[in-house]
């Protein structure tokens, strides 16, 4: 395991207006991408460094609740997603090369997501 945390995602309900945000707090560029269904903005970060950006998906809550952390599940993400159970939220997703996601709601109503490189 390289990182425990291999992403992270702060949902925002005015993408340029967050960017300008954290761009301004930070002092650094974020750059666009267009997701199926969300846009984004990519904080910098050198590989193989955790990586993490802003998303706007009108599926996804903002405020208290809104980030999400993606913990490292190489190689056995549709391990744990069996043990996880019902506690399953968003089933293994294609995310293109960057490779598979999943998410999880746990004991305490926290949805973590699981992240695992293509092979």
């Amino acid at each position: 395991m390289r990182h425990t945390i291999h992403w992270f995602e702060i949902a925002v309900s005015d993408l340029d207006r967050a960017t300008r945000f954290y761009e301004t707090l930070l002092d650094v560029k974020l750059r666009r991408e267009e997701q199926p269904g969300s846009s984004m903005a990519i904080f910098p970060y050198t590989e193989p460094g955790v990586g993490g950006g802003l998303v706007r998906d009108p599926r996804r809550a903002t405020g208290a609740g809104g980030t999400v952390v993606y913990l490292d599940a190489d190689g056995k993400l549709d391990a744990c997603i069996a043990r996880a159970g019902s506690a399953i939220i968003l089933p293994r997703t294609d995310i293109g090369p960057a490779g598979f996601i999943a998410l999880i709601q746990d004991p305490d109503g926290n949805v973590v997501g699981l992240h695992s490189e293509r092979a």
